[in-house]
């Protein structure tokens, strides 16, 4: 049985759902002010797996994938750019879709914008006015964690560090992973561009980042999802603040399972303009690198472990991946035409891969597994029948890979 580790209680659990209806997944998406760069990428490529990897047990899924489109950095670069912020973010979308194929992964069922969900934002604020724990300040509407029992449940907050001093924080996102210990913006009142503001039964503005997966989930969702995914930053104060919105307005839990995915560093440091080691999926195209050879990178570890970028590890990888298409190409030349057959081997694959995957989605150790059992067996002694056998069964394999073939 699969296991996923649930940060909400910090352990692992296991997925129990029921195969004849939808297990509902919601992932935090692209920011577009910017290109998504391939530490942005890790974080898709995992979610993927994890999509890919219930799709080979047997569920159906229905996932959701918010898309940032309105907020603070967006306004400035569109901006600065001379662009309406919607040339801007149209661009920026159009170009992550692109790389999403060209990496193999999954287009989401659902790809909401924060402009298309505004009507969704006006109707939770309105509700969290009502229920007293959003309030006017200004232009603005800011929630009171003070006023919601349970709040910062699951980064595991102590409340009682809180501030008595009324403290407000106006941006959508602040740098650094590190808790605002005061109230939260929901709705900006329109003071920052005329791009982004809409004329609401609030006023005139935008919602912030803070409710815009909340608009979203209830949008396209309703009933408690089955997972909600995200890079670790996330842990800090963005999921806990959606899970107060949401909960404040709806009687049950948000989500069953919370996965957060660690970060890809660049020669052991975070990436970063000042530091000039951002690399995009076109820089590593450029350098000689497929999108296969990317994506297996990008995928070989364990995703709640920090991955370092080098020249040494990706060539190792690229190589890696290499070896693995090599003795793919043996077993097809053996194949021929065969049909395939069964054999103990198969079946040693099969259930290897699958242990590592049900053990807290363990690709590393997943391809370990599926990369001795190849190297080990003797393709010349093996009937044609069960080479094509075994050609199936990695073709099951990359089913949840999409890296072999």
């Amino acid at each position: 049985m699969l296991r996923i580790y649930n940060t909400f209680g910090r352990r692992k659990e296991a997925f129990r759902h029921e195969k004849d209806r939808p297990v509902a997944l919601f992932t935090c998406g692209p920011s577009v002010y910017q290109p998504a760069h391939i530490g942005n990428f890790r974080t898709f490529i995992y979610e993927d797996i994890l999509v890919r990897y219930l799709e080979y047990l047997g569920y159906k899924v229905k996932r959701g994938m918010a898309v940032t489109d309105v907020e603070d950095k967006a306004i400035r670069e569109a901006d600065k750019r001379g662009l309406t912020l919607k040339e801007l973010t149209d661009r920026n979308i159009a170009g992550f879709i692109r790389e999403m194929k060209l990496l193999r992964i999954k287009v989401p069922d659902y790809m909401p914008r924060a402009s298309e969900c505004v009507d969704q934002s006006v109707e939770i604020i309105t509700g969290l006015i009502k229920k007293r724990v959003a309030y006017r300040h200004g232009r603005n509407i800011y929630f009171d964690p003070l006023k919601v029992k349970g709040f910062g449940k699951l980064f595991g907050l102590d409340m009682s560090k809180w501030p008595k001093k009324k403290r407000r924080f106006h941006q959508d996102t602040y740098p650094g992973i590190q808790w605002n210990l005061g109230d939260f913006i929901l709705w900006n009142g329109c003071s920052i561009s005329e791009k982004a503001c809409w004329e609401t039964t609030l006023g005139k503005g935008r919602p912030s980042w803070n409710v815009q997966d909340p608009s979203m989930v209830i949008k396209h969702f309703s009933g408690t999802l089955s997972a909600f995914c995200g890079g670790i930053d996330n842990l800090y104060r963005h999921h806990d603040y959606s899970i107060a919105i949401v909960e404040s307005v709806r009687p049950y839990q948000m989500a069953k399972f919370w996965m957060h995915g660690a970060h890809l560093y660049v020669g052991n440091k975070k990436m970063s303009k000042s530091k000039g080691n951002i690399l995009y999926t076109s820089t590593l195209i450029e350098n000689g690198y497929s999108p296969a050879e990317i994506r297996f990178f990008l995928l070989y570890g364990h995703y709640r472990k920090r991955l370092n970028y080098t020249d040494a590890s990706m060539q190792n990888a690229s190589l890696m991946l290499h070896e693995i298409r090599d003795v793919m190409k043996c077993l097809r030349k053996k194949a021929a035409s065969a049909v395939p057959v069964s054999s103990p081997l198969s079946t040693r694959l099969l259930e290897a891969f699958g242990e590592c995957l049900d053990n807290d989605m363990d690709l590393k150790g997943g391809i370990d597994a599926v990369r001795d059992i190849l190297f080990s067996a003797d393709i010349s002694a093996m009937s044609p029948a069960r080479a094509s056998g075994m050609m199936r069964t990695l073709r099951k394999i990359d089913e949840v890979l999409q890296v072999i073939f």
